[in-house]
């Protein structure tokens, strides 16, 4: 591994130069330990009957190493999977399909269905926030004066139309970020109990569905926006906000749309880039957490079309 903590395009292409590099690459992060079958879990009875082919005797199933992920009955060669990866990554606002049909010589559907399947990989579950945690709510969708006429809803301006995300960030740690079908107090408070441990400390605006959340199991401040009140006394969502700005500038300037259907697909990819993004953290790091997260992910192009 190199002693700077990023590497170049031309130094990832260097690296896995074909299909047979990056499948002894991937191997190495998913199976650590050796040769695991990927149907029942075993590694004591496989075989090799050519390279990257294995069967095991245990269950007498047939497999690779894209059996049971993301890269699943893909046709795409598994060193542009890393490229795309490798780009996801490193792209602080995202990716559009057309560019990354450029980037690695696919065609741009393709590229679309290579781009949800890293998505899908990026949510993962992880433990609940503690400490001091930073929550609030923003929406994703267009404006009401841009839609064409028949699309506009004429039900008045600001959220009509568009989608909730409930946005969570541990102070100097890890962001959540989830679409919310409701925004009131019972959705809410339901989402945060479920995401954040007991004791922690509740940064929120002064918004009447955050109420009632402190006492027995939270801490809860709250910071008056409307009075033009920021931070007091370090008590702020500016964390969370921050990173509303980039998913925002990422959809908006990146990707134009996102539907809700695929929406959170969108924010989990956001998510996943600022926990995994330190940039203390070498890029082949970040690429590997990616990678162990391919696992027992998939989604077929049925389910994202239907």
């Amino acid at each position: 591994m190199n002693d700077k903590l990023t590497i170049s395009t031309a130094q990832l292409f260097a690296m896995f130069p074909d299909q047979e590099t990056a499948r002894t690459y991937l191997e190495s992060r998913l199976w650590p330990n050796g040769v695991r079958c990927p149907i029942c879990g075993l590694g004591n009875r496989i075989g090799n009957h050519s390279p990257g082919l294995y069967r095991c005797h245990q269950c007498d199933e047939a497999f690779s190493v894209r059996t049971g992920t993301i890269f699943e009955r893909s046709h795409v060669p598994l060193h542009k999977w890393l490229h795309a990866m490798y780009l996801l990554l490193t792209a602080r606002k995202g990716i559009s399909s057309m560019q990354l049909s450029k980037e690695i010589g696919i065609t741009q559907k393709s590229a679309w269905f290579v781009l949800h399947r890293l998505r899908e990989a990026c949510g993962k579950e992880l433990s609940k926030l503690r400490g001091i945690v930073e929550i609030d709510e923003t929406y994703f969708g267009g404006k009401e004066a841009n839609k064409h006429e028949w699309k506009k809803q004429k039900r008045g301006r600001g959220t009509v139309g568009k989608s909730a995300v409930l946005g969570m960030r541990e102070r100097g740690g890890r962001t959540l970020a989830m679409p919310v079908g409701d925004v009131d107090t019972a959705a809410l408070h339901t989402a945060i109990h479920t995401r954040v441990e007991a004791c922690s400390t509740l940064h929120t605006d002064e918004a009447a569905a955050y109420g009632g959340l402190d006492g027995l199991f939270f801490r809860h401040e709250t910071v008056n926006h409307s009075a033009g009140e920021y931070s007091r006394a370090g008590v702020t969502t500016n964390g969370i906000e921050s990173v509303f700005a980039v998913m925002k500038r990422g959809m908006h300037g990146v990707y134009h749309h996102a539907s809700a259907k695929h929406l959170g697909r969108y924010v989990n990819e956001f998510a996943f880039r600022l926990n995994e993004g330190n940039v203390k953290a070498h890029t082949l790091k970040r690429l590997d957490a990616l990678i162990v997260s391919t696992a027992r992910k998939r989604i077929t192009y049925a389910e994202l079309t239907k």
